[in-house]
């Protein structure tokens, strides 16, 4: 059975990814940080569901985590062939004049630095094994440069980068590495949040759901993915 890893998974996007790489047939390792009931909730509505999935509990920022996030993974699942990053932090608007380099750092620690320690991780699985998916959860928010924002965007932009130089430079050994960039994707950490405004600029007339955004990763998962690479697919309705 495929392994799939997707990391800050208690919740939001995350759980909803998960969920659907285990109905794919995929064994799923759930990954938190400080939510375990969350966590543990997902593993048991995969298996309610007939699936397989654990939990594990790692900070993907940290260099000796994430070692041992996969070594476990490897132990009580296998080895990790799809490896879906994305865990995340706050997200704060900072005016310009008040942004500072520790802003910048807290961003790229989650779309730089965790991403690099993840593939790398699982790269020499993949090697052996001649493949796998390496799949990076982004955002529009690099084409839509919305003020306030500039660490975050920044930061966003040089995830994507990254991706494009992994593609290339990983191919030979048969991994793929993408970027799946929602637009904004009401989670639970949006409720109470007015979307109107951002929904009268989608063409297709409505928000999106995680389950768009987790179908978008299923497909780059899948067989059906396995010819492409350095990719970001944006899932926003056409918003930018």
């Amino acid at each position: 059975m495929t392994v799939a890893l997707v990391t800050g998974a208690s919740r939001g996007l995350g759980a909803v990814i998960a969920r659907r790489l285990a109905a794919d047939g995929l064994a799923v390792a759930v990954n938190y940080h400080s939510e375990a009931a969350g966590a543990e909730q997902v593993v048991d509505d995969i298996r309610a569901a007939g699936g397989t999935a654990e939990s594990f509990a790692a900070d993907v920022t940290d260099e000796s985590d994430v070692a041992g996030l996969v070594a476990a993974v490897t132990d009580r699942l296998g080895p990790v062939e799809v490896l879906v990053a994305n865990a995340t932090g706050p997200q704060p608007s900072i005016p310009f004049e008040d942004l500072t380099w520790e802003a910048h750092l807290d961003q790229l620690r989650f779309f730089v630095k965790s991403p690099t320690l993840l593939a790398q991780a699982v790269l020499p699985g993949m090697k052996e094994r001649r493949g796998g998916r390496v799949i990076q959860i982004g955002s529009d928010i690099v084409d839509r440069k919305l003020p306030g924002m500039s660490a975050y965007v920044a930061a966003k932009g040089a995830q994507h980068a990254l991706a494009q130089v992994l593609a290339r430079e990983l191919g030979p050994y048969g991994v793929t590495v993408n970027v799946v960039a929602p637009g904004w994707i009401p989670v639970e950490r949006h409720t109470g949040l007015d979307e109107s405004g951002y929904l009268a600029e989608i063409p297709l007339g409505r928000m999106g759901t995680p389950e768009d955004v987790a179908a978008a990763v299923s497909f780059l998962a899948s067989d059906g993915g396995a010819f492409v690479t350095g990719e970001r697919i944006t899932v926003n309705g056409g918003h930018t």
